[in-house]
């Protein structure tokens, strides 16, 4: 087993929902927005394809067969399965988890991270996760919040809590000394975080577990562990670096002499303040993750972020930094954005043009590390 565990990012949306049907229209899914990304400025590449016109359906768990199968392959260790909980209990995009349970020939690991956040229009002023913004219209009356998040009382933990149960008893669920990995990615509440973590640990030792391990991303209260440890998520890092920047510079920057939209960055660069962050978090024992590249056009049109100049050669030199820096100091796991986020244009499935590359330059990488 190597030192540091490999898990990408895991996206459970590409199955129709009621609430997708209702927010963005009949059959949504991402891949809609895939299909239909148009290139923003000449040297972009839009759409991406999956290889073999691979639009597969997650309410089959078949095609999450195929995804865990490759994945092992190629050396990654597992998925960070993105969980999403609302208000009253509200639980969606679970299908694909459901799955995993169901079927236990679907042979890897897995962890949850909840983005605890609120879906919202994308013109609202109001705070939340913008879920498809491309898709939205500023004529429509339908409610602001689309599916609102609360975190509620120590009853509304419990439910939440025993909806997670079966999972984190399952033994593909990915513990550190027994304890399930969970990931509350939004740092919104640290009083009512820290209750919550109370709350569940003590409902996790009357279900004979030693505890949960609760990681809540970097936020307002840095280095101050509200839970047992902190995740730094990319490309998160990056964009506010951007901003930083745009402050004291202005709203757009020029690249290549012309002034382009102000979310562009290139690979290299980004590459290179990952590593940089990354050097600081772990010195710390925070968690990091990493891009394989980014580009969500498909969500969000000419408002998009990009880091443009990517390639399998380049990420493969990055990434072998980047897992030597996190052996080196000894993390548990480091993270990938991502496995199948096709509407950021983040992904390590095969694609038409690149195919496995960079599948292989993982397990380029990996392979100095096997024992």
């Amino acid at each position: 087993m190597r030192k540091t565990r490999v898990f990408a990012a895991y996206l459970p949306q590409y199955h129709e929902t009621p609430e997708n049907n209702l927010f963005w229209g009949e059959g949504f899914t991402d891949w809609v927005g895939v299909k239909n990304a148009k290139t923003q400025y000449g040297w972009q590449r839009q759409p991406r394809v999956p290889m073999n016109e691979n639009y597969y359906d997650l309410s089959d768990y078949k095609n999450i067969l195929w995804q865990s199968n490759l994945a092992k392959q190629y050396g990654i260790d597992g998925f960070c399965i993105y969980h999403y909980w609302f208000e009253a209990g509200k639980s969606v995009l679970d299908t694909p988890a459901k799955l995993i349970l169901a079927h236990s020939e679907i042979d890897i690991s897995f962890f949850f991270s909840w983005y605890n956040s609120s879906w919202i229009r994308s013109w609202s002023n109001i705070s939340g996760n913008a879920w498809a913004p491309q898709f939205d219209k500023k004529d429509d009356k339908k409610q602001e919040y689309l599916l609102k998040h609360e975190y509620g009382n120590k009853q509304d933990w419990k439910q939440h809590f025993e909806w997670l149960l079966p999972f984190f008893k399952d033994k593909r669920y990915y513990k550190i000394d027994g304890k399930p990995v969970f990931i509350m990615f939004c740092v919104d509440n640290k009083r009512i975080m820290t209750k919550m973590q109370q709350c569940w640990n003590d409902l996790a030792v009357n279900n004979h577990l030693p505890g949960i391990y609760m990681i809540s991303g970097v936020g307002p209260f840095r280095n101050q562990h509200c839970l047992d440890a902190q995740f730094k998520y990319q490309p998160l890092g990056i964009w506010n670096k951007r901003k930083a920047i745009q402050r004291r510079l202005g709203k757009y920057l020029h690249i290549s002499g012309k002034a382009e939209y102000k979310n562009i960055w290139e690979y290299k660069k980004a590459w290179n303040i990952i590593l940089r962050q990354s050097r600081k978090c772990v010195k710390h024992h925070i968690y990091t993750s990493a891009i394989v590249r980014y580009d969500d056009t498909p969500r969000r049109g000419k408002k998009a972020n990009i880091i443009r100049g990517e390639s399998p050669l380049l990420f493969e030199k990055f990434f072998s930094q980047f897992y030597s820096l996190n052996t080196k100091y000894n993390m548990e796991f480091l993270l990938l954005t991502a496995w199948n986020e096709w509407g950021e244009g983040a992904y390590l499935e095969p694609d038409t043009v690149d195919g496995y590359a960079y599948l292989e330059a993982v397990s380029k990488v990996l392979e100095n590390y096997k024992v």
